[in-house]
């Protein structure tokens, strides 16, 4: 029987302290020649944890177990990007691995079917490590002029984002928007449901794309020697920090019977959490959360219809609908999106 090689990069979450890091390794598998590549043909993989901050050096051998692939837009041939979890010798979950608890709480409220969006903004670093548009950061113009910008005199590092949009879509992932931000050579892209209710949106699948997203960003900067920052406040001062608004319904907030008491119902419980969510909503937090630039302070819990300045804002289309989603202003950029989720389910969708 004639056979064929694929490609797949198998990428997997590291153990920095305080801010989990991408990193992956390319297996070359052969398979069957008229074969469909499934999840299946992506086979268990070892490597070297001692190497990812996540084994000791006598003990260094963890196991990448693929849970979910997509097509690799920015290699030539049959090529997948394989997204893994990572295990301990003893089929466990590594205690890095925060998609294996996701996933294990989504299994006890499978009737609340949460969906998520997540909104990523990020920002561009030249080789000098100042942003893309900024000669330094002393020296940088007042904010205004650079959110959803055109021209090249306000709108920094459109070719990654454009390019980086084209891989998203080529590898057939819930990309449904990009646009600059408000400090110069900072955008945004947004991944999650786009009106078709065909499209898998649940949380976990979601969160999933993120990395993907993040992965391929990464990939597409460095081919123009720029550097992708996910800080939470990038530059000191006078400027909106960085972060990734959490878009989340369940089928009693989509429902228009039901919509608005369970978004205000959902409220309710994350005013009583607020602490706990904010401990898993991004390393260096404070400095983003001030109460101001379009926050609360980070020790303020408050909600609003179309208010940016809220910890959750009702869209005003949600609340003339009355259903729909509400949104999670506080997550920061740096934020792992598995955590950001299991918080939002386990508040909102968890008996308690």
């Amino acid at each position: 029987m004639q056979k064929r090689c694929i490609k797949a990069e198998y990428i997997w979450l590291d153990g920095t302290e305080h801010v989990q890091q991408l990193r992956s390794k390319t297996k070359v598998i052969v398979v069957n020649g008229g074969e469909t590549v499934s999840l299946g043909n992506f086979g268990e993989w070892g490597f070297d944890g001692s190497s990812t901050y996540q084994a000791t050096g006598h003990d260094s051998d963890l196991t990448l177990v693929p849970c979910s692939f997509v097509k690799d837009p920015l290699r030539d041939g049959e090529s997948y990007l394989v997204m893994c979890e990572v295990f301990t010798p003893d089929n466990k979950p590594h205690s890095t691995n925060h998609r294996a608890g996701l996933r294990g709480l989504l299994a006890k409220c499978e009737g609340a079917n949460p969906w998520g969006g997540f909104e990523q903004e990020y920002t561009l670093f030249n080789r000098d490590q100042q942003p893309l548009g900024a000669e330094s950061h002393k020296f940088m113009r007042p904010q205004g002029p650079f959110y959803c910008s055109v021209g090249a005199s306000v709108a920094y590092g459109r070719a990654i984002v454009e390019e980086h949009l084209d891989a998203c879509l080529k590898a057939g992932m819930l990309i449904y928007g990009t646009n600059a931000e408000v400090m110069p050579g900072q955008w945004e892209f947004q991944i999650g449901y786009r009106g078709d209710n065909s499209e898998n949106s649940g949380i976990l699948e979601m969160a999933d794309q993120v990395w993907l997203a993040r992965h391929l960003l990464q990939l597409v900067a460095e081919k123009y020697e720029v550097t992708v920052s996910f800080e939470v406040k990038p530059v000191r001062g006078d400027w909106n920090g960085a972060g990734m608004h959490t878009n989340f319904s369940t089928t009693q907030t989509r429902d228009p019977k039901t919509g608005l008491a369970a978004i205000e119902s959902a409220i309710t419980a994350l005013s009583q959490r607020h602490r706990e969510h904010i401990a898993k909503y991004g390393h260096g937090n404070h400095l983003r959360l001030t109460g101001h630039h379009e926050t609360c302070d980070i020790d303020t819990f408050r909600s609003g219809v179309a208010d940016r300045g809220c910890s959750i804002r009702i869209p005003r289309s949600v609340s003339t609908s009355g259903c729909g989603y509400l949104e999670d202003r506080r997550p920061g950029a740096n934020a792992n999106p598995y955590e950001v989720g299991y918080m939002l389910v386990e508040t909102i969708c968890v008996k308690r």
